[in-house]
This record gives structure tokens, sequence and C-alpha cells, in this order.
């Protein structure tokens, strides 16, 4: 598993870096046995992966650095383990876009202390989890997204499993929830 400092490094220098891969809540092993193929499809040619949280075992970010760095967060379910080594809160840079994630920015509680988060720390994008429910919400020119879960869709019976997939561009961000 690479540190947070060098998967920083690496996005930072990665000047093509256009498609990000966004996922959350994957919670393995404690809901499911492991990371559905389909998403290892789905971000076969992305350039970079960022997790919001609630990974549960670090071996997810192992499995997922396969395809390309990540750069993670610890959620609330996630022990210990997983919170000596992730950050609550991180950023990345791409293509002069701040890109912020954090699993839980109170988004029980609507967007508020959402949006103050990602001015105070200049995110264009604020990339989060949580809910299960996957969410692309733009305020003027910020967006903030939700992958949703590709395990454990909330609720069950109405939800799908969910990632996305963010497109970078020097001028615009273009993003996609896909379905599992």
């Amino acid at each position: 598993m690479l540190s947070q400092e060098e998967t920083l490094r690496q996005a930072r220098e990665s000047v093509l870096a256009k498609t990000l891969g966004l996922i959350s809540d994957t919670h393995v092993p404690a809901r499911a046995r492991e990371i559905p193929r389909r998403v290892f499809e789905i971000f076969e040619k992305v350039d970079f992966i960022v997790h919001a949280g609630d990974l549960v075992d670090l071996s997810v970010i192992d499995k997922l650095e396969q395809l390309a760095p990540v750069l993670a967060v610890y959620g609330n379910m996630d022990g210990p383990e997983i919170r000596g080594k992730l950050p609550k809160l991180t950023s990345v840079k791409v293509l002069d876009w701040k890109i912020g994630v954090m699993h839980d920015p109170g988004t029980m509680f609507g967007v508020g202390k959402m949006r103050e988060i990602a001015r105070q720390n200049g995110f264009n994008v604020f990339v989060y989890g949580h809910t299960h429910h996957p969410n692309i919400k733009w305020e003027g020119k910020s967006l903030f997204i939700n992958p949703g879960s590709p395990t454990a869709p909330i609720p069950p019976f109405i939800s799908k499993p969910t990632v996305a997939v963010l497109k970078v561009t020097k001028e615009n961000i273009f993003p996609e929830i896909i379905q599992i």
C-alpha cells in the first residue's frame, strides 16, 4: 500500500490525470466478501481512485491500487488500524481542480456543513460517502458527489450498487454515477 504522501505526490505529478474513479462504503469483508468485479472493469482505465471511507479492511486499497494510485480517508466503520493510516479529510489537485474527500461531512443534516468544509478548504469538488446513496449536486461551480456503495446500497430494495467516474479537463468536470 502506498503512503498517503506518495499517493498525493503521484497525483500531483500526473499532468495527464483526466479520469478519477470514485468509490465509498465498500465494507469489505463486513458486508461483502470482496469488491465486485464490475468495479475493476469500470475503473480499468482511470488515472486515480478516490475512496471516501468505510473500507473496513486495508486490503481494499491494495486491490484498488492494482489499477491506479488510491487516495482514501477513514470512515465511521473503520477501526483503529485504518484510522491510524488514513486521514479524516484530504485533497488532491488534478489539472488545477482541488478535489477534497471526507467520509461523513455532516450530510444527514443537509449540505450546510459540507458547503462550509468545501469553502474553507478551497475545494472545487467534494467527494463524500456515508449515506450509501449516490448523489451529484452542483452549487454554482462547486460539485458535491457521493459515489454510493458498490456493495451495500441503502435502502437495498430501492437503490442499486454504484460507483462514480469523474472526467476532468482543464476547463470542466464531468461526473457520472455508474450502476454496477
